[in-house]
């Protein structure tokens, strides 16, 4: 069997990869290795739940309660939320497990499980792992040690959830957005009715577009995949700034005034010099990716700001910060984490935050931007290669040891395996974008030469 657990849960096509029967199996197996683990000794164990509003997900919802209320499990069900509020919510709860059905930015088809361990973190690799073992070897015929009578399971539905989680918003926000005009992208996804409610209740005035979720347009044509309508919309409402999340409400990506994308690493860049001056900036570092432009860290060493960088995913971000104690992380997509208020990246407490920022400075969101300039990245993915020899192969070596040399210190090249698919990712910074794109081509030529 193939790994099920990725590097965001387990997800599939709703109903052909990810059905009932797996949702179900999962909950129940994740119930009894999470209490192997000493997770429920001495009380009666509890777990949220909470979806994305995808139709799939209200029978995946039912499966998921049913295994683990069928585990002795009291369960508390959230309802739609976003994934970020199912975390703070299984931690402010004292909850034994979180679980989120949600397929994040990928299409209505899709959906996913997610499990929260107490305290809203995401589970270890290794109980992952051990949760995968325990399904498998129930599915093929052991039988589930299972509770009868006050045993089982107590299923409730925890209506205050989406007011305590605004409520918890508005509360760690440094000021009011009054007088800021905030377009709202909400994907049709799970925070439709949350961000409005919050940046409204901050003092915001709010124009929502994508914020009808009818469980089949989730992340069509809108939210922070398809930014085309927030950036129109700005424009046409003369607003101060636009805030796009996806799907499940992990990430934000932002417009300024003149319709102009603002991403991951401009509002990490934003952020960091706000949390340094306010003396909230741990040991003075923000956390990125190995994807993070250029200008990024070009920036980030002028303001006397440490950047480190790991691999991709949101992840091992959050890992480098439990780690070592820091405040700020994230990544290009829009996955900001600011762990002394969140668990997991939270695209709602993002926009809050950076609209907070234009709000104490008067400045636009254009000019805070400023502070770093985003050099051109091209990226090119090469399919059909042996990709084990990306590392090992002279011929790549040499191609990009010339490339690196013609790009000097005003561009750089990252070459990375793609961990699902048999292809190589090429990535180019450069000066200006014809540049990145003629050097990539010819790296992307060098790859399928020697490694195809």
């Amino acid at each position: 069997m193939g790994r099920l657990f990725g590097t965001d849960g387990v997800r599939g096509v709703a109903n052909a990869d990810l059905t009932a029967e797996l949702a179900l199996g999962l909950s129940v197996a994740a119930a009894h290795v999470l209490a192997e683990a000493g997770t429920f000794e001495g009380h009666r164990a509890t777990a949220v739940v909470g979806r994305d509003p995808r139709a799939s997900g209200e029978f995946l919802e039912a499966a998921v309660v049913a295994g683990l209320a069928s585990a002795g499990v009291d369960v508390l069900r959230v309802g739609v939320l976003p994934t970020p509020a199912v975390a703070y919510l299984t931690g402010a709860l004292g909850a034994d497990i979180g679980v989120m059905l949600s397929a994040s930015h990928n299409a209505m088809p899709d959906n996913g499980v997610k499990f929260f361990a107490r305290g809203g973190h995401k589970l270890a690799d290794e109980l992952e792992d051990r949760i995968e073992t325990v399904y498998e070897q129930h599915r093929t015929g052991a039988p589930w040690n299972r509770p009868t009578g006050a045993g089982v399971g107590r299923v409730t539905d925890y209506t205050e959830g989406f007011d305590r989680y605004v409520a918890h918003l508005i509360g760690v926000l440094p000021n009011r957005l009054d007088g800021l005009k905030v377009v709202l992208d909400e994907a049709h996804g799970a925070a439709a009715r949350v961000s409005p409610e919050a940046f409204a209740r901050a003092g915001a005035e709010v124009v929502t577009i994508g914020a009808e979720p009818d469980g089949l347009n989730i992340n069509d044509s809108c939210g922070s995949t398809h930014m085309a309508l927030l950036r129109a919309a700005v424009v046409e409402h003369g607003a101060d700034l636009g805030i796009a999340h996806d799907g499940d409400a992990d990430r934000c990506l932002a417009v300024d005034a003149s319709g102009e994308e603002v991403d991951g690493d401009q509002i990490l860049a934003v952020l960091a010099v706000a949390m340094r001056e306010a003396g909230q900036l741990r040991k003075d570092t923000v956390v990125g990716t190995v994807m993070s432009n250029l200008g990024f860290k070009t920036a980030m060493e002028r303001e006397g700001i440490h950047l480190v960088q790991t691999a991709v995913g949101d992840r091992y971000v959050l890992e480098s910060m439990k780690a070592e104690g820091f405040a700020l992380g994230g990544e290009q997509s829009g996955h900001v984490i600011v762990l002394d208020h969140a668990t997991t990246g939270d695209g709602t407490l993002t926009g809050l935050m950076l609209a907070a920022r234009v709000a104490a400075t008067g400045r636009t969101l254009a000019d805070l931007a400023g502070v770093m300039r985003r050099l051109p990245q091209v990226l090119v993915n090469v399919p059909d290669v042996d990709k084990s020899r990306v590392d090992t192969s002279p011929e790549v070596a040499a191609a990009v040891a010339e490339a690196e040399r013609g790009l000097g210190t005003t561009g750089r090249v990252l070459l990375r395996k793609s961990g699902t698919e048999p292809l190589v990712r090429v990535m180019v910074e450069a000066a200006d974008i014809e540049q990145a794109r003629a050097v990539a081509g010819q790296l992307a030529d060098v790859v399928k030469s020697a490694l195809g």
